[in-house]
């Protein structure tokens, strides 16, 4: 298994395979949109064969293992950016109602300065794997953690939720050493959390499924309610790409809007998409593409996603830095998570990226010592 997953297309061709096959049996698939799963699905393989046969490898996770961050400048810089979007998690649940508590619908809205707040406070992922990778003070690492998880389940934000669970998962194997078993029970854990929390706050947030009008299948009308969410959610980016390929439907302002900061919204709901259900409006990280640029577009952006890993995976392998990791959890999600919605191609991700290398940056030129001891760095309970 750990070889596997030093495949960067582990993280991109799995979890599309899996999705299609999961929309061709939650759905009685209409005419003409198998061509839409097909492309998705050819496309998959085709990047799963090319890296199988020649892709790069993540360096040995023992070699990870050995990487020690604490106390380093770059845990130092790391602890101030987690400070700042604490800050900034901190303003969005005091300055604004907190869905959880208020109303499930307010997640969604974003007025009186709240959009801006959430552009920090969504990083809020970074804390656990930052806590788990450079905090020696117990407290200290299970706060972080705590707060990275604790967060999004207040704004109802699921896709954060996802992201900090997948982070502190995939830090856990990453950085067990030669020979000692992968931690199974605590991924498996995490796993099923992930799988509770989502179908809890999906029913909380949207309420019950009935209203949708979708060409179910019976597995979908069998499952019970929590499963039939987790179904949707797998399955609904596919189903539309399906949909809008069949259709023909061409429109670029959504991939612009997506590109370009502060041209227009990014949202699809209520829009002139012909989906087949206005409420389930997502598409995969490649439906703007489809829209845009027709499947050949779509196609481009799958190896461009690709791409995209291999270059966070030969990062990781240069020099195993704590940015550079970072970078490649941030690409490695957003690949898993591509068959839903669009999170690699987006201005927000390339910040991301863009931040972490300027901290990179700016941690090589603080004094070449080690942090001075603190309270962020104190050794646990002796």
């Amino acid at each position: 298994m750990k070889t596997l997953l030093r495949f960067p297309s582990t993280y991109l061709s799995l979890p599309l395979l899996f999705a299609c096959a999961a929309t061709l049996l939650t759905y009685d698939m209409p005419e003409g949109y198998l061509g839409g799963i097909g492309l998705l699905a050819t496309a998959a393989l085709a990047v799963l064969v090319f890296d199988l046969v020649a892709g790069p490898r993540l360096p040995p996770f023992a070699r990870i293992a050995e990487r020690k961050y604490a106390g380093t400048r770059e845990a130092f810089v790391a602890f101030a950016f987690c400070a700042l979007v604490t800050l900034f998690c901190v303003l969005d649940l005091v300055l604004f109602p907190i869905p959880l508590f208020d109303k499930p619908s307010a997640y969604a809205q974003m007025e009186g300065g709240r959009e801006h707040i959430r552009h920090l406070s969504a990083w809020c992922w970074v804390l656990p794997p930052v806590g788990l990778l450079c905090a020696r003070n117990r407290w200290l690492r299970y706060g972080l953690v705590l707060a990275g998880i604790v967060f999004p389940i207040l704004v109802i934000d699921r896709n954060r939720i996802f992201a900090s669970l997948f982070s502190v998962g995939l830090v856990l194997v990453m950085r067990r050493g030669e020979g000692r078993r992968l931690p199974w029970p605590a991924v498996a854990g995490l796993a099923l959390a992930g799988m509770v929390l989502f179908a809890v706050l999906g029913i909380l947030r949207s309420g019950p499924l009935e209203g949708v009008t979708l060409p179910f299948g019976a597995l979908y009308r069998e499952s019970p309610p929590g499963v039939k969410w987790l179904l949707l959610y797998v399955s609904a980016g596919p189903y539309n790409f399906a949909s809008i390929l069949a259709k023909h439907y061409v429109n670029a302002d959504f991939l612009l809007n997506q590109l370009v900061p502060m041209r227009g919204s990014i949202a699809t709901a209520g829009t002139g998409i012909p989906l087949d259900s206005p409420t389930i409006n997502v598409g995969t990280e490649f439906f703007p593409f489809l829209m845009a640029l027709g499947p050949a577009g779509a196609f481009a952006a799958i190896l461009a996603l690709y791409g995209l890993l291999v270059w966070s995976v030969r990062r990781m392998r240069a020099a195993p830095s704590l940015f550079s990791l970072l970078i490649f959890l941030r690409m490695a999600y957003v690949a898993a998570m591509a068959p839903f919605a669009p999170q690699a191609f987006t201005f927000m991700s390339a910040g991301f990226i863009a931040l972490c290398l300027l901290m990179q940056l700016f941690a090589a030129w603080l004094p070449n010592r080690r942090a001075a001891p603190s309270f962020l760095d104190a050794p646990t309970s002796r």
